[in-house]
């Protein structure tokens, strides 16, 4: 273990420079880039919807995340004890991440009802639900940030540093739950939007501009979430098959691979601000490219009430889904 360390302890003073680099650039366009966001979407807007819930909360954990990288650098490059202040910048990191995460998914999974069920997304959406969802998933990560290390034997000795090769099985949960499954989620998501603003372009050329522009979106936010968070996760899945295996001789490159991937996850928080200011300055809901869409199966709706049994048999074997 000590040869491990070692090893580490070689690649440290690279690691510290490669999130000076890195992390510089993402608080000076992070903190502006969020304030603007958070005054535009706290004060511009004068409707609340979904989306507005939803970029509120995703704002706040990026704040908080962004608040935490300072002393991420200065435990990576100090090797800080585990004390009261990594304890609670450990909360504050390990809360905020997944929590955006999640808000993404969120994000995609309203964009598909909206689109895909035009009609249900009335009974389904609400901004009080959006609100009461993200609510509980706060409370829910915050216990679970509190209580998870109570739950097993920590052998470190310096803050946000695993040298133990004990297997972690929550860290397995959380890459699992915490990312996987979301990818899944957002991917499906968006590729079905997608699909469906393209079926809406082909049908309507005169929204030809503004449903392009929706797509490009959609397609820029999904690349920013897999390209950002994926080697992170992959390279926490890798540290987990290392310590399940034992291989010591490996250790150190992963521990410094997952340093570097952790940059690159953490600048997500000043991305978002930015993927999703000009997607609400573009269409600030996803329902109104699809009015007549809406509209058209409201008046079928009520043409089939008036109609008799068979002639509904007949107009509902010519109506799908969009």
């Amino acid at each position: 273990m000590e040869n491990c360390t070692k090893d580490y302890n070689m690649l440290q003073d690279g690691i510290v420079l490669f999130q000076l680099i890195i992390y510089i650039p993402v608080l000076s366009l992070g903190i502006p880039l969020n304030m603007i966001a958070f005054w535009v979407f706290c004060c511009k807007l004068k409707r609340w919807t979904e989306t507005r819930v939803y970029m509120i909360n995703l704002m706040v954990a990026d704040s908080f995340l962004l608040f935490a990288l300072p002393f991420l650098i200065y435990f990576t490059m100090y090797n800080h004890p585990i004390d009261k202040l990594c304890f609670t910048i450990q909360n504050i990191y390990f809360t905020n991440m997944p929590m955006s995460i999640l808000i993404i998914t969120l994000i995609a999974t309203d964009r598909y009802i909206a689109i895909k069920f035009p009609l249900k997304a009335k009974i389904l959406r609400s901004p009080l639900k959006s609100a009461s969802i993200c609510g509980f998933l706060w409370i829910t990560l915050i216990i679970y940030s509190y209580l998870g290390p109570k739950f097993h034997e920590r052998k470190e000795q310096f803050c946000l540093q695993k040298q133990s090769i004990q297997p972690n099985y929550s860290l397995l949960f959380s890459i699992i739950f915490g990312y996987f499954i979301p990818l899944g989620i957002v991917v499906f998501c968006s590729v079905q939007v997608i699909k469906c603003l393209k079926k809406k372009m082909a049908r309507s050329p005169h929204d030809t501009k503004l449903i392009q522009k929706a797509i490009h979106i959609v397609s820029v936010n999904l690349c920013v979430f897999i390209v950002c968070f994926s080697p992170f996760y992959i390279t926490l899945l890798l540290r987990f098959a290392v310590d399940v295996a034992g291989a010591c001789s490996l250790l150190s490159e992963v521990r410094a691979s997952i340093q570097i991937c952790a940059c690159l996850a953490n600048s997500n928080c000043c991305l978002d601000a930015f993927c999703y200011y000009f997607a609400a300055k573009e269409f600030p809901e996803f329902p109104s490219l699809f009015p007549t869409c809406i509209s058209m199966r409201s008046k079928m709706k009520q043409s089939q009430e008036s109609q008799p049994p068979t002639a509904q048999v007949m107009t509902s074997t010519r109506c799908s889904a969009p």
